[in-house]
């Protein structure tokens, strides 16, 4: 059987990917093919780089061209894609094109605190000014609209009233080098 091959988009530092990178090294079934991103000075593209994962830069006109983004990831056989912090919407017609097959992660328990420009330090401030008990994380299926796909997984963690926005980010980070991975290695394993 032939590997199931992911591309994961991604925007920044890229601390999710190369978590992905290193748990699918070696995996029997799944790999990562490449890390994608639309900011040429993404830390990500230079870790991924020395990790030797191959990368790719787009720029955001040609990441928003739907088949630009088929094109890349038929050449790639890719079969699944991953945002994990990617800050672009992805077209439309690339996503019907993935259906069921682009999962993003997403740092709030959704519905709550998703949507446009709520993403990284804007989630955490607005769930700190809230007064919220909890917040989380949420890994999902993509759809034609920001952060209302599917939900595949959540996890949380508690809010104190201690907590500021750097803390909570602290927490999200955690639960999301832990489940990532996992959620995405089972929900792969779980389709096969």
């Amino acid at each position: 059987m032939e590997k199931q091959r992911i591309g994961i988009f991604a925007s920044g530092t890229g601390s999710n990917a190369m978590n992905l990178i290193r748990f699918f090294e070696h995996h029997p079934v799944i790999e990562i093919a490449f890390v994608l991103s639309n900011k040429s000075d993404a830390k990500v593209l230079v870790t991924a780089k020395e990790a030797g994962i191959q990368t790719h830069c787009l720029s955001n006109d040609a990441v928003s061209n739907s088949e630009t983004l088929i094109e890349l990831c038929r050449k790639e056989r890719i079969d699944w894609v991953l945002l994990a912090g990617y800050l672009r919407k992805v077209p439309d017609a690339f996503i019907q094109t993935y259906a069921t097959k682009i999962i993003n992660l997403h740092p709030s328990l959704l519905p709550k605190y998703g949507g446009k420009g709520m993403y990284g330090m804007y989630v955490h401030q607005a769930v700190v000014a809230a007064n919220e008990p909890r917040t989380g994380i949420t890994i999902h299926y993509v759809n034609e609209e920001f952060d209302k796909g599917e939900i595949i997984a959540q996890f949380h963690c508690p809010v104190t009233p201690e907590d500021t926005p750097e803390t909570v980010a602290k927490k999200i980070h955690t639960l999301e080098q832990s489940y990532l991975p996992l959620v995405i290695e089972a929900t792969i394993n779980n389709r096969l």
